[in-house]
């Protein structure tokens, strides 16, 4: 289980935030970590750290009078550690070769390819065209209703009716190189994992998988490796030292690397 490094950027400034709260609405959000530090201090940590594949998210969408300022952490980030980090947040055909040309390894997209609810298969092939197969990764952010995990788009603000499921994770597969999987209503919370996204994430391990949501101990990990069989990447948020929490940022790479 390899550890992946995040930089989420909200407002222009890095952050870390419960996810939930997230609205577009006045750009708000309940937030558990503001840094006073710029995102390119976290990359070149992270390249000193010889870990890479984790991701920048942009959380301002375009229309925000911040996204400019989102934009410039982003770029400090990708000039910083070039290759080393891949990027998300209103990405889409015309400006995710922009972003590769700053030094994205990969482009993350979700609410381009899932619109109106649905899969938009127009959407995902020029998606796939724009920048390869083996440069997408596909973000598949969820939240439960009911008994089954459905993909939230837009900032993880609005239900699509597609479930995170083995049917869906198979027929996707073919477009993109990875899956980033936020699971929305613990993100933020370090209150524990969803063990039922988990365990149906690592019955599949089909292609790298990326799981962000809930860790807040050395216990959480241990058992997203063991729901996971193994066969799931992990991103530590807010309860890492690093952004105001308890987890150790050089143990968490440790354990992660040791379990």
């Amino acid at each position: 289980m390899r550890f992946r490094p995040c930089i989420d950027i909200h407002n222009g400034s890095v952050k870390q935030i419960v996810g939930g709260s997230l609205m577009d609405e006045a750009d708000s959000a309940k937030e558990n970590f503001v840094s006073e530090l710029k995102a390119d201090f976290y990359a070149d940590m992270y390249k000193k750290s010889n870990i890479s594949g984790g991701h920048i998210i942009l959380l301002n969408p375009a229309s925000s009078p911040y996204y400019e300022a989102d934009i410039e952490q982003a770029r400090l980030a990708l000039l910083t550690y070039p290759g080393g980090l891949q990027i998300g947040g209103g990405i889409n055909p015309d400006n995710a070769k922009d972003f590769l040309d700053m030094g994205a390894s990969h482009v993350i997209v979700t609410s381009y390819v899932f619109k109106d609810g649905e899969i938009n298969f127009d959407n995902l092939k020029k998606m796939r065209d724009a920048v390869g197969k083996d440069k997408l990764v596909l973000d598949l952010s969820c939240r439960k209703k009911g008994d089954t995990y459905y993909i939230v788009t837009d900032r993880w603000q609005k239900f699509t009716n597609v479930p995170v499921s083995e049917e869906t994770l198979d027929l996707l597969m073919e477009y993109c190189d990875e899956y980033l999987i936020h699971a929305v209503d613990v993100e933020g919370k370090a209150s524990g994992i969803e063990e039922e996204l988990a365990t149906m994430l690592g019955a599949w391990g089909k292609i790298p998988m990326t799981y962000a949501g809930g860790v807040g101990s050395f216990s959480d990990l241990s058992k997203l490796k063991e729901l996971g069989k193994d066969k799931l990447d992990v991103t530590v948020g807010s309860a890492l030292d690093i952004f105001g929490g308890d987890m150790i940022y050089q143990d968490v790479i440790s354990f992660c690397n040791n379990i």
